[in-house]
């Protein structure tokens, strides 16, 4: 009799369950309202365009089914966010819930997403290697102390353009702007240059590749099942590619780590020394492979997408004389005629400021801003974002957005000479460097960078394009090549 009694009243208790469960769910899809977003048919349709021009066609596609868009791939679920409601309650409103990182296929090479700065989950070593970023690696105080090494790679850079607008030969500025920021972080890094150890060319061609295999579309991202077989060679190139990099980098901080130990070390004022001088002092000590991958975020993330910007800057103001030569004259009238631009000047330098926020805002480096994944399921702007989805924010889209920005496709820096809007993640209508816990650490020396490099090419010389080219005649999407003029020519 207990018996039956005891198994009634459990098929009563799991009927209620059952019950409940139903009605939570039947409670929970009223809730769920998806964001709309394009069929699969219509993805593979457009597919050669998001290949070839991912930000364009999505934001094309955003004015059909809206600023927050589902795409639904294999088991793979993206958001796609274009608006700047939606991606300040994704930055900062709700920045907990998208704090953590999709991680490509590409980044289980070396398991470098256990190590990586850029793809590691929130968790302790995150916040350590983060804290190092902003309080020690590019703290106001580090950057000063540091400058006189960029000042070096600067100089270099400048006698190398000497040397070709006395030739009267042809800059290719993409390729000159590269070599200076990789001259640039490997001085800050370790005081050397990179580049001797991996020739040039190659270098360029590295890095170019690893940033392209970040950006690829991959079948395993969305078809996990094919992760054995890497269909499209894409993990397999990289760790090649990794492999080269850290054949550079492994000598170089055991050598350091050796020196250290001498007696008589007097220290460079480097990252590599900062970074060695926490691992010693530290109860949880930083280790050589984790330096080396941070070295390797940093390397990847800093060189091409600065060298990116900078070209694009140029392009820019040789399409707008007018805005070429007020930038001249602020220069001419506060440092002087061919001098070179100090990181001490750029605050006096307000219009340089004013070019180099709306070369960003029309040229975002990272056009789409790395991936977030949502921890949960998370209401934003009337939509449910579900848990485990990625999460991308086209800042190319809102950065010529008419709704958001004023002539939105002309470049005016003007718009910003009297506005409080500033690129370091407080103003969502540009967030180039992206913002809150995720925010690019390295940002405060790529600014450092651009201004300097910037500024000296532009007081130091004058430009005209190859060819005789009339500036309206300037393909803006195409690699700059320009004759640069002594002064006194």
């Amino acid at each position: 009799m207990d018996t039956v009694v005891s198994t009634m009243l459990l098929l009563i208790m799991l009927a209620c369950t059952l019950k409940l469960i139903h009605l939570h769910a039947r409670s929970r899809k009223l809730n769920y309202k998806l964001p709309p977003g394009p069929s699969i048919l219509t993805i593979i349709r457009n597919s050669l365009e998001l290949y070839k021009k991912p930000q364009q066609t999505m934001a094309k596609l955003a004015k059909v089914y809206g600023p927050i868009m589902r795409f639904k791939i294999g088991q793979a679920t993206t958001i796609i966010i274009s608006s700047t409601d939606a991606t300040k309650e994704i930055l900062q409103t709700h920045d907990t819930l998208f704090a953590d990182r999709t991680n490509p296929d590409i980044t289980t090479a070396y398991n470098h997403n256990n190590y990586s700065l850029v793809f590691l989950p929130v968790s302790p070593l995150w916040q350590e290697l983060r804290k190092i970023c902003h309080g020690n690696l590019f703290s106001t105080k580090t950057l000063d102390s540091s400058q006189d090494l960029r000042r070096k790679k600067l100089h270099e850079l400048l006698g190398d353009i000497r040397q070709s607008s006395l030739k009267g030969e042809t800059v290719d500025v993409g390729r000159a702007a590269f070599m200076a920021c990789i001259n640039f972080l490997s001085y800050t890094f370790v005081s050397e240059d990179f580049v001797p150890s991996v020739g040039d060319g190659e270098y360029k061609h590295i890095v170019g590749t690893l940033l392209k295999a970040t950006g690829t579309p991959n079948l395993v991202d969305y078809f996990p099942m094919l992760r054995m077989f890497d269909p499209q060679g894409i993990r397999r190139h990289t760790t090649d590619y990794i492999d080269k990099l850290f054949d550079v980098l492994d000598p170089l901080i055991e050598n350091r780590m050796k020196m250290r130990r001498e007696n008589d070390y007097a220290t460079n004022n480097d990252m590599l020394d900062i970074l060695l001088e926490i691992s010693e002092r530290s109860s949880e000590k930083i280790h050589k492979k984790q330096i080396k991958h941070l070295f390797l975020d940093l390397l990847v993330a800093g060189t091409d997408t600065t060298a990116y910007g900078l070209e694009r800057t140029m392009s820019e103001l040789m399409h707008n004389p007018e805005a070429m030569a007020k930038a001249k004259k602020e220069l001419a009238e506060t440092i002087g005629v061919g001098k070179v631009v100090e990181e001490s000047d750029v605050a006096r330098l307000p219009y340089l400021q004013a070019v180099i926020k709306e070369s960003l805002r029309m040229h975002p480096p990272a056009p789409m801003l790395l991936p977030r994944r949502a921890k949960r399921d998370v209401q934003v702007c009337g939509y449910t974002i579900p848990q485990g989805a990625q999460v991308l924010i086209n800042e190319w889209a809102i950065g010529r957005n008419p709704q958001v920005w004023d002539n939105a496709h002309v470049f005016s820096p003007e718009r910003f000479l009297h506005s409080d809007i500033d690129i370091k993640g407080r103003h969502f209508k540009l967030t180039p460097f992206g913002s809150g816990r995720r925010i690019c650490p390295g940002s405060p020396l790529a600014i450092r960078m651009l201004h300097l490099m910037l500024g000296s090419l532009i007081n130091c010389f004058h430009w005209k394009l190859e060819n005789n080219m009339d500036p309206k005649d300037m393909d803006l999407d195409q690699s700059l090549r320009a004759i640069p003029i002594p002064l006194l020519a």
